[in-house]
C-alpha cells in the first residue's frame, strides 16, 4: 500500500488525486459569470494585463498559439486580433468554459482559426514540438503539480518557441500587500456569492492566489523546466505578474 500525496486546494491540504476535480468543479461553477466576475474583481484592470500579454508576446500572422487554461476564449481572440493569419489553439480541462467561449461572438467570427480542446495542463494532448507559443493566465495557479505543466509547456512548443503566463503574484511592499489582501478576503468572496451565488469558489480563488509562488521563485521553476531567457514584468505593483521563457 502507497501512502498518498498531497496538495493544497486554496488554504486547506486535500489528496493530490482530488484537486483537479475540485478545481473543475470550481470553474464549472462560475463558468457563465466567470467573465463578469473577472471585471468586478479587478475593476476591468484584466484587460489591461491582458493587452500587456499581447504587447509583450507580440503575435505574429503564421504563428500556432496554444492558450491552456484558455476558457473562454479572451486571450485568444486577442492574439487573432493581432495576427489574423494565426491559429490558437484554446484548451481548458472544464468543458463548460469552452461551451460558454464559443458562444461569444469573437469565436464564431474566428472560427477557421480556432481550435477548442478539453485537456489537462499537466498531460496535454498534442505531440512534442506542435506550437509556437504556449500562453496560460490565471491558470497554473489551479494546476496540482506546476513543475508537469511547466514541462509539458515545454514539451509542445517548437524549438524557439515561447512561454508567458500572466497570474496574480506578490506586491512586494508589505503594507501594500496587506491592503490588497483585506480586499481579496472581504470583499471578493462577497461579490461572487451576490453575482453567481458561489461564494465557496471565490474563496477558493482567493486562497490560490496567496498560495502561488512569489515572482523569483516561479521564474526558478520555469528555469527548471528548461526553459531559456527567462524574465518577469510586475503589472498593477504586483498584483499580477507576466512571466516569460523560451525553448532555446
Amino acid at each position: 500500500m502507497t501512502d498518498s500525496k498531497t496538495t493544497h486546494f486554496g488554504f486547506q491540504t486535500v489528496d493530490e488525486n482530488a484537486k483537479a476535480g475540485m478545481v473543475h468543479e470550481v470553474f464549472s461553477s462560475v463558468a457563465s459569470k466567470y467573465d463578469v466576475m473577472n471585471d468586478l474583481m479587478s475593476v476591468g484592470i484584466h484587460r489591461i494585463w491582458k493587452t500587456s500579454l499581447m504587447d509583450w508576446l507580440a503575435p505574429r500572422d503564421g504563428q500556432h498559439l496554444l492558450d491552456v487554461a484558455g476558457g473562454t476564449g479572451d486571450v485568444a481572440f486577442r492574439f487573432l486580433d493581432r495576427a489574423p493569419g494565426g491559429r490558437v489553439t484554446v484548451c481548458d480541462m472544464t468543458e463548460s468554459m469552452l461551451v460558454e467561449g464559443r458562444k461569444r461572438a469573437d469565436a464564431v467570427d474566428k472560427a477557421d482559426r480556432l481550435s477548442w480542446v478539453t485537456g489537462d495542463a499537466m498531460a496535454l494532448p498534442f505531440a512534442d514540438g506542435t506550437f509556437d507559443r504556449y500562453t496560460i493566465s490565471f491558470g497554473i495557479r489551479n494546476v496540482t503539480r506546476i513543475p508537469d505543466a511547466l514541462a509539458e509547456a515545454y514539451r509542445v512548443l517548437k524549438p524557439g518557441g515561447r512561454l508567458m503566463v500572466l497570474e496574480f503574484s506578490q506586491i512586494p511592499v508589505p503594507a501594500m500587500q496587506w491592503a490588497y489582501d483585506r480586499y481579496s478576503f472581504n470583499v471578493i468572496p462577497a461579490m461572487g456569492k451576490a453575482v453567481t451565488g458561489d461564494r465557496d469558489s471565490y474563496q477558493y480563488l482567493v486562497e490560490s492566489i496567496r498560495r502561488f509562488p512569489d515572482q523569483e521563485t516561479f521564474a526558478q521553476m520555469i528555469r527548471d523546466a528548461g526553459f531559456g531567457r527567462v524574465q518577469y514584468r510586475n503589472l498593477s505593483m504586483g498584483i499580477a505578474a507576466l512571466h516569460s521563457g523560451w525553448k532555446l
